[in-house]
């Protein structure tokens, strides 16, 4: 078997030594013939064109494509898949497509250090990537197998593989990857206003599909103080069900809130925006709709009592599209929440080709025009539309379709919120990402609620408690870190963005603004300081009280203040910060912020 050798280099990086006779195709793939090519951008970084032809049109075969890498300083890895666990390689597996995942993963040493990081050009199809130990030879086994489920008939297929051994940070490497997809894939991203960078709330978890009009409102005045610019409401506007299925999806009238328009405006009169969710494949067993779709069906998920549309025929496409159309004209919505677009698949009875009034053979081709087409006809009407995906469609397509990606629900987990905002981050370029909907209980201690927010501080927040309900302690808290977030907005979204230790659930964040640099603590650990020409805050979004710094030069003079978790300043020192360890006493949820150089 041809190998993928990594030499090593010391602790200063390593070399592949790389060649086309690198890799392998495992699968009988007649009537095509493969070929590849590998072209060097760059010291340690490589494409690999691959090209399948037949000489007639036939299904691609199943095939996989293969190589292996020493296990040379490699301790962790890192993919799109929604997990904490980044330390066992066994789990380093996962399936994409347009509307699931990205075609990308990393393998990174202990200092967050780019052992390989493997990019596919593929974003439209099916893809299975992984990489595993084995333990009889300590090589990693790098796959990306092709075609697992049936595809349209063909003659040609090209893709190719992006990489990247160069020893650099994991998510400059990842960055690297994103950038590949939209300037020289041209999966050109779209643009994002800058309503859909501003805090929002959700009604989701704060009512569920139990919507009382009057009682958003109320909760909107009260959002508004706190910074809060838009509202999304969530699933429940559209039925009076309240059994949390989707067997009456589809018809989309406004039964729980039937003065619709009268809504929204008295929404923009508080001075925010106003977007509404859709659960855009589905028409529901019991939805009056149902009857003008039948046959036009991938799937049925029996669970929820709901079908999930054809987009392969255009009167779907058209119906779907029209539906958006209505709301944002008779409606003036700003914006919308597409939701359960990773529903789009084929089923197992789904017959592949352009046939019986559908004129796309591919299902993934189908949402790929769908989605543009959504897109093109909302900026016709509304050319600052916000469309919000939630995590798992996030790959390079969908950032052609939509301008915020939000963090998969997990609600009251501050953790598991900090981990998915943050692997959004690592391929979203531009694209805002936004949080999961942070909630907690009233009862709970106001420094522990504190770290909902604190966990999402690197995206935009989301919001979704009763605030009428809060104690005055929590308000103060919001209000506190909500100001924070909006004084300090730029560098939190757009600073140079440094996460650390996948494998420990990036227990420091950090944002490198021009002035000033914003660290996330969010385990017990020494704060690295390297800048002595920046202002510095360290949020201690921890339960312990002391923050310590690792100074590394004489920073010389400087302002430090503290706050508690309710921005009550708790002391204020003008000291001079000499090189080596500081110690600071921060309360939980607190923040130390240390001025730039001050003239003595």
């Amino acid at each position: 078997m041809a190998v993928l050798l990594l030499v090593a280099a010391g602790v200063s990086g390593a070399t592949f030594a790389l060649d086309e006779d690198s890799f392998e195709i495992v699968g009988d793939t007649d009537p095509f013939e493969v070929t590849w090519q590998l072209v060097e951008l760059e010291d340690d970084l490589w494409r690999l064109d691959l090209r399948l032809r037949s000489p007639r049109p036939a299904a691609p075969p199943e095939f996989t494509l293969r190589w292996r890498v020493p296990s040379i300083e490699i301790d962790a890895f890192w993919n799109p898949n929604i997990q904490i666990d980044r330390a066992n390689f066994y789990r380093n597996r996962f399936t994409s497509r347009s509307t699931n995942q990205a075609p990308v993963f990393s393998l990174i040493d202990g200092s967050d250090r780019n052992r390989m990081t493997v990019g596919v050009s593929d974003a439209l199809n099916r893809l299975e990537l992984k990489s595993y130990l084995k333990e009889e030879d300590a090589y990693f086994y790098c796959e990306v197998k092709f075609f697992s489920e049936d595809s349209p008939a063909r003659i040609e297929y090209e893709v190719s593989l992006r990489l990247d051994g160069r020893p650099i940070h994991f998510a400059e490497a990842l960055g690297g990857v994103a950038n590949w997809w939209a300037s020289d894939l041209e999966m050109t991203p779209a643009a994002v206003p800058d309503a859909a960078r501003r805090p929002i709330y959700s009604t989701w978890y704060s009512f569920h599909q139990n919507l009382d009009p009057d009682a958003v409102l109320a909760e909107l005045e009260v959002a508004k103080t706190l910074g809060y610019e838009a509202v999304i409401v969530d699933d429940g506007w559209q039925t009076l069900d309240s059994s949390r299925g989707y067997a009456y999806a589809g018809d989309w009238q406004p039964e729980r809130i039937p003065e619709m328009k009268a809504f929204v405006e008295r929404v923009h009169e508080l001075g925010m925006d106003f977007l509404l969710w859709y659960s855009m494949p589905f028409v529901g067993e019991k939805a009056e709709s149902y009857a003008s779709f039948e046959g036009k069906f991938l799937s049925y998920w029996e669970s929820q009592g709901t079908y999930v549309l054809d987009p392969r025929y255009p009167e779907v496409r058209e119906h779907i599209i029209a539906t958006y159309e209505t709301a944002l004209r008779e409606w003036k919505v700003d914006g919308f929440k597409l939701d359960f677009l990773d529903r789009f698949v084929p089923g197992e009875a789904t017959e592949l080709t352009a046939a019986g009034g559908r004129d796309y053979a591919s299902v993934d081709a189908a949402v790929d025009r769908l989605m543009t087409d959504v897109l093109e006809r909302l900026r016709q009407i509304e050319p600052e539309i916000m469309i919000e995906f939630r995590q798992r469609y996030i790959g390079p397509l969908m950032r052609r379709y939509g301008n915020m990606f939000r963090a998969v629900d997990c609600p009251n987990n501050a953790i598991a919120n900090r981990a998915e905002t943050t692997d959004l981050r690592l391929l979203a370029g531009n694209t805002a990402v936004h949080s999961d909907m942070v909630m907690w209980h009233p009862e709970d201690p106001v420094e522990h609620a504190a770290q909902q927010l604190l966990n999402v501080l690197f995206s935009v927040p989301q919001l979704s408690v009763r605030l009428t309900q809060l104690p005055d302690d929590h308000l103060e808290m919001v209000q506190f870190w909500m100001r924070y977030w909006i004084v300090n907005r730029q560098i939190l979204l757009d600073g140079e963005f440094v996460p650390s230790r996948p494998s420990a659930v990036f227990p420091i964040l950090r944002a490198e603004g021009e002035n000033k640099t914003v660290v996330g603590l969010y385990e017990e650990m020494v704060v690295q300081v390297s800048r002595a020409d920046a202002a510095l805050d360290v949020v201690n979004a921890t339960s312990g009280r002391t923050v310590v710094l690792r100074l590394g030069s004489d920073l010389g003079e400087r302002d430090a203040v503290i706050f508690d978790a309710q921005g009550q300043e708790k002391a204020r020192h003008r000291m001079h910060l000499d090189g080596g360890l500081v110690e600071f006493e921060v309360p939980p949820s607190g923040l130390l912020s240390i001025s730039g150089p001050v003239s003595p």
